[in-house]
């Protein structure tokens, strides 16, 4: 039996963000002692294989944390030792935050999947920015940028600016979230001239490497739309997707009729058929998330295009040894299949 599967029930038995703040409380007071070198004796794959490169930027395994999990930017260590390859930090916003009212995360214990409602509660660009330039993290540190609540769209543009600013320092590439299911305003940011303008004027404020987050609800032409931008704009890469606020049919969980962004099991199948869709249609790296939680899911996302994955409620459900757990089965797999790296995986599906 895995340490996890003791601590599971325990934490499970904990409202869901009540378990989240005490297990960031763990990871917090880990880094830079002797736990977290065991921790990454314990989890770390090392393995020339496992290697990617992406919009500019080397990782020693193309297994990241998303968006959420870090919001402040408080255990990027942590996650180091825990085997990633990247995180990817925020949403951060111009202002601090407090979110939606409590409660506002659901775990769907049936589904394995969890609905959010957090609302881009964090502490603010200046708090964030200040943390990110003090920390010496293992691996490239994305920052998830994202519009504060009060700001219209016309203000939009100058809002993310600030928030780069403010975070560009600690920052090695850029995630531009026009995709928040969870907070009031971002609908309007989803369409051609509002997107234009917040690229444009985070370019100018020489925000680099640039990406995008794509919603999963977005129409198929409206994607195609932002793709054409990728291209028009010279962005960095694609990061697809975000959180639904769409059911699938067959959930179980007596949660699933919250409000909010639906992540995990639910949502994988159709996360893998969105990074195909951008892969065939751009020449940037994607990073594909939603719904990963095995080798075999990572290496679905990666042969439909996928540079690097990310994940978040999948360690909600698999338990710290996640990211050693897909980079061994990773490696199991490129043999299976006749591939010498996890590169010459990229696409095969294409």
């Amino acid at each position: 039996m895995r340490p996890y599967d003791i601590a599971k029930p325990v934490l499970f038995s904990l409202p869901a963000e009540t378990a989240h703040s005490a297990v960031h409380g763990l990871l917090e007071a880990a880094q830079g002692t002797p736990i977290a070198a065991a921790m990454a004796d314990r989890y770390t794959v090392s393995d020339d294989r496992l290697a990617a490169s992406a919009f500019g930027q080397s990782f020693d395994n193309p297994v990241g944390v998303a968006a959420g999990f870090d919001k402040n930017a408080t255990v990027p260590n942590a996650l180091g030792a825990m085997g990633f390859g990247f995180a990817e930090v925020g949403g951060v916003t111009a202002e601090p935050q407090a979110g939606n009212a409590r409660p506002r995360m659901f775990r769907l214990r049936e589904d394995d999947g969890i609905i959010n409602r957090m609302g881009l509660n964090n502490e603010g660009a200046a708090a964030v920015g200040e943390r990110l330039a003090k920390t010496d993290a293992p691996f490239p540190l994305g920052v998830n940028i994202a519009k504060s609540e009060h700001v219209g769209t016309s203000g939009a543009p100058a809002d993310y600016r600030e928030t780069y600013e403010h975070v560009a320092e600690g920052g090695d590439f850029f995630v531009v979230n026009v995709s928040c299911p969870n907070s009031q305003g971002f609908e309007e940011l989803q369409n051609r001239d509002a997107m234009t303008a917040i690229f444009a004027e985070l370019q100018d404020a020489g925000a680099a490497p640039l990406l995008v987050k794509l919603s999963p609800d977005l129409p198929e032409p409206a994607v195609e739309d932002t793709l054409d931008l990728v291209t028009e704009l010279d962005l960095d890469g694609v990061v697809a997707t975000n959180t639904t606020t769409e059911r699938p049919e067959g959930l179980r969980s007596p949660n699933a009729s919250e409000t909010g962004g639906l992540s995990g099991k639910p949502i994988e199948d159709r996360a893998t058929d969105m990074v195909q869709f951008v892969a065939e249609r751009v020449d940037v790296p994607v990073v594909g998330v939603g719904g990963v939680a095995s080798a075999e899911g990572a290496y679905q996302k990666i042969r439909a295009g996928a540079s690097l994955v990310q994940l978040y409620t999948g360690l909600v459900y698999e338990g710290p040894s996640l990211a050693r757990d897909i980079n061994e089965g990773l490696l199991d797999l490129l043999e299976r299949d006749g591939f010498d790296s996890v590169e010459d995986a990229v696409g095969a599906d294409l």
